[in-house]
């Protein structure tokens, strides 16, 4: 996408966005997935332009943010995984009728810029991969990251699990993965592929094969207990806008 295109994007949405006035300006609190932090600082300040909203940004797993908001906690907007927003729709945590499906993104092996990148085109290469691997990493599945959740079944579906747990590093979340990849701690890192553009001194080795990749939906809703549902409303439409979705697409994900 060249500079120009871009900037045309960008006029030709907040021509289309209808600006709300400054008089009825709201400040909303948004949750989002730590999987979009480079993502939603492009959008939020286009979104604030074309109307006159401001928004506040907190950042967590969707593991966490789901715990918080079935906790009480208070919030305007928030995007989480398909599963965690079925949840809090289940739970009355999320306002009827407000999910929008925004984006979808797939899990991906990483390795150290410059390192050689092993075979990981089919499942018996990618299970192969692991087991003469020194070192592998991935988010802990108690930390409410999907693709920590998705490694840790995955390695008991393809009988590994035993054999790669001594040299096996369970971090916080994707992004810590491949930080520990980038300084050489560990030699594979499995991540999301929206992750590849937050973490420089790492190179994409590749997706999962087909048969055991897996997409995560974001979805976004409204909080029920937001009184700032309009904005809220608005904030979360913005995201089908094309400056919106260019963005998306730029940092890895498949826009909805």
């Amino acid at each position: 996408m060249t500079r120009r295109w871009f900037a045309f994007a960008i006029c030709g949405s907040l021509l289309a966005v209808d600006s709300a006035s400054t008089a009825n300006s709201a400040e909303i609190k948004f949750l989002g997935p730590l999987a979009m932090r480079a993502v939603v600082p492009d959008v939020a300040p286009l979104f604030e332009r074309s109307s006159g909203h401001k928004v506040t940004v907190d950042y967590a797993t969707v593991g966490a943010i789901a715990e918080r908001l079935l906790k009480g906690e208070t919030a305007d907007a928030t995007i989480v995984s398909t599963p965690q927003m079925e949840e809090l729709q289940k739970q009355g945590k999320i306002a009827a009728g407000s999910r929008s499906d925004i984006a979808r993104v797939g899990v991906a092996v990483f390795v150290r810029t410059g390192a050689p990148k092993p075979d990981i085109s089919s499942v018996d290469a990618f299970k192969r991969a692991l087991l003469t691997a020194k070192s592998i990493s991935y988010g802990d599945p108690a930390g409410g990251g999907v693709s920590g959740a998705h490694m840790a079944g995955l390695v008991e579906r393809l009988g590994v699990a035993a054999q790669i747990k001594p040299k096996t590093q369970l971090l916080s979340n994707s992004q810590a993965v491949l930080e520990g990849v980038a300084k050489g701690n560990v030699e594979i890192g499995i991540g999301l592929t929206s992750d590849t553009i937050l973490i420089s001194g790492v190179d994409l080795v590749g997706v999962l094969p087909a048969e055991i990749q897996t997409f995560t939906v974001y979805a976004a809703g409204i909080v029920a207990s937001s009184k700032e549902g309009d904005a809220a409303k608005a904030f979360i439409n913005f995201f089908s806008t094309q400056v919106a979705k260019a963005a998306l697409k730029a940092k890895g994900f498949e826009p909805h």
